[in-house]
């Protein structure tokens, strides 16, 4: 357990000395840890137990508060708009071991969030100019959905072919669309915790 947090915490070292130096900003600042901690997260089941991933949630939706009122860790909160998406992905964390006991649907929904969602913000803000929408006050763009849609499809095909059960095509072309539709309108981060629960809810229904 010991060894996740100083992962963890490497990454976040790394953000900050990448914001720091200027070749980590805004969106693509966030993202780089939204990524990377995400992954390495997805897969936690397979080196540790469901209640040292629970207290592990628990201790980083504390720190990450913490950092918050602090104004730590420039590099997460290099954005403009208001977001507690880091909050909200910690308890997603801790959330899906009470929904599932299967390391295969807790990493297929977290990772649904650390790469939909973290690839979509980076393609978004780069080719999302001339494609801009609004929802609820805030700019979304038709690249950034495609690259959630398109991933997110791309990660449920991917547990489909490795699971013992696999999924009906229906599952996972609702699912991805649901997953980019929760995405849209999710508002200040609540995505974080609203698609990997969505995703591990689902994705129990046929374990």
């Amino acid at each position: 357990m010991l060894l996740a947090v100083v992962i963890v915490f490497a990454f976040l070292l790394m953000s900050e000395w990448g914001w720091r130096k200027h070749w980590l900003h805004g969106e693509v600042g966030r993202k780089f840890v939204h990524i990377n901690v995400g992954t390495f997260v997805a897969f936690w089941p397979y080196f540790l137990d469901w209640t040292e991933i629970r207290l592990l949630s628990l201790a980083f939706f504390i720190i990450v508060l913490g950092a918050m009122q602090l104004g730590a860790f420039k590099a997460l909160g290099s954005v403009q708009r208001p977001t507690y998406g880091e909050v909200f992905f910690a308890l997603s964390v801790g959330l899906l071991t009470l929904i599932t006991s299967s390391k295969g649907v807790y990493a297929a929904a977290i990772l649904q969030m650390a790469l939909a969602d973290g690839f979509a913000a980076i393609v978004g803000t780069k080719y999302g100019r001339e494609n801009k929408y609004h929802l609820f006050g805030r700019a979304k763009s038709a690249a950034g959905s495609a690259t959630f849609f398109v991933i997110s499809c791309s990660l449920l095909i991917g547990y489909s072919l490795f699971s013992v059960t696999g999924l009906p095509w229906q599952y996972i072309l609702i699912g991805s669309i649901g997953a980019t539709i929760l995405e849209n309108l999710a508002v200040l981060g609540f995505d974080n915790l609203l698609v990997p629960v969505a995703m591990g809810l689902l994705l129990q229904t046929v374990v």
